[in-house]
């Protein structure tokens, strides 16, 4: 059953703050603005502003310039909304610390916190991982920073994955790909999903009442009837080439039309041939194609939205939307994330969403 939000129809919008574990009250009651970002890659962030203006004993001085509270590395909680919407939305260490200096108002403070992904993003490495499943890969990985796993991906093994002069997050994403899953980290463990294992409970918001804005696009341009993976099996002697069509999205429609049915009825076939991630054997070519098809499949219907503030919204929720006709009414899933809080709108949630069926009349 889909989710509703309960709040109040007026309730203290700002955030809770903690530093090292600890309750930070007066430092969230000096928030001027606050945005916690998320994407489908990994590596969330958020950026705070405080004013640094204010009485320290009896002297009127910078507050925060001596970090003693705001120092680098320390571990920055955040949670948002009120009632059933309440959720912790970050967790991560302070990275970055900017003074502000603005024309006719106090000093400001601004610091950038990133999550423990931020470890794997600060050395390249060039190394091979031989005959192993992408779970295996990310596990190696998560061993040189002391961090633990939770994998729920497609299994397929992979004769060679070569990481050549990248970060070690640059190529964990590069093999999420490979196998339509997702990455992000929870406290001090890496999470791998495919897109169905992700998946939260539905939330619904309607036009109008939680759903202050929405404007979504279907768009044919980058849609293709299907997708070929093309390669050289070393051992058989013989060339590869596998296929992947409407039917590998077939679960994730809701009723609705894919853009591949609409281009092949509208403007006849388009398949889309790649030949430059070579893989080794069927299985490996198979895997790619389903998972590249289903990836560009995804795009035909992108939108953005304003939301009331819902701390429940992450990425990897499904929002269904209603109040916005036949064509558009339906289940969406959250790419990407921006939870907000400011002195002017209070807490807001912003999503980018995709989703690959069209409604039908």
């Amino acid at each position: 059953m889909p989710e509703l939000a309960s709040t109040s129809a007026f309730y203290a919008s700002r955030p809770t703050i903690t530093l090292d574990g600890d309750d930070a009250p007066a430092l969230a009651l000096g928030i001027l603005s606050l945005a916690v970002n998320e994407t489908v890659e990994g590596l969330y962030c958020a950026e705070i502003t405080f004013g640094n203006w204010g009485s320290i004993g009896s002297r009127a001085d910078f507050l925060y310039f001596d970090r003693d509270l705001l120092d680098f590395g320390k571990e920055l909680a955040i949670t948002m909304g009120e009632g059933e919407t309440v959720q912790q939305v970050f967790r991560g260490k302070i990275t970055a610390i900017e003074g502000r200096f603005p024309d006719q108002k106090p000093p400001e403070i601004l610091v950038l916190a990133e999550d423990s992904f931020q470890d794997l993003r600060m050395v390249r490495r060039s190394r091979d991982f031989v005959s192993l499943t992408i779970g295996d890969v990310i596990e190696s990985v998560a061993g040189y920073y002391n961090l633990t796993t939770d994998v729920d991906i497609d299994s397929t093994q992979f004769a060679l994955l070569t990481q050549v002069n990248q970060s070690d997050l640059a190529f964990l994403r590069e093999c999420a790909r490979l196998v339509d899953a997702e990455l992000w980290v929870e406290d001090n463990k890496i999470m791998a999903r495919s897109r169905s294992a992700r998946r939260h409970s539905e939330i619904t918001f309607t036009y109008g009442q939680r759903l202050f804005e929405f404007s979504v696009m279907a768009d044919l341009a980058r849609q293709r009837t299907a997708l070929e993976v093309c390669g050289w099996d070393v051992a058989a002697k013989a060339a590869i080439a596998e296929k992947a069509d409407s039917n590998a999205i077939q679960g994730e429609l809701d009723n609705g039309e894919s853009g591949a049915g609409i281009l092949q009825q509208t403007f006849g076939e388009r398949v889309e041939r790649v030949v430059h991630q070579v893989p080794f054997s069927n299985s490996e070519a198979m895997t790619m194609a389903q998972s590249g098809f289903r990836q560009i499949a995804r795009q035909f219907l992108t939108g953005q939205a304003i939301l009331e503030g819902d701390g429940r919204v992450r990425v990897g929720s499904q929002l269904r939307f209603e109040g916005i006709g036949s064509l558009f009414t339906g289940e969406y899933y959250v790419n990407r994330v921006r939870n907000s809080f400011d002195a002017m709108d209070g807490f807001r949630t912003c999503v980018h969403v995709e989703k690959p069926g069209l409604g039908r009349a």
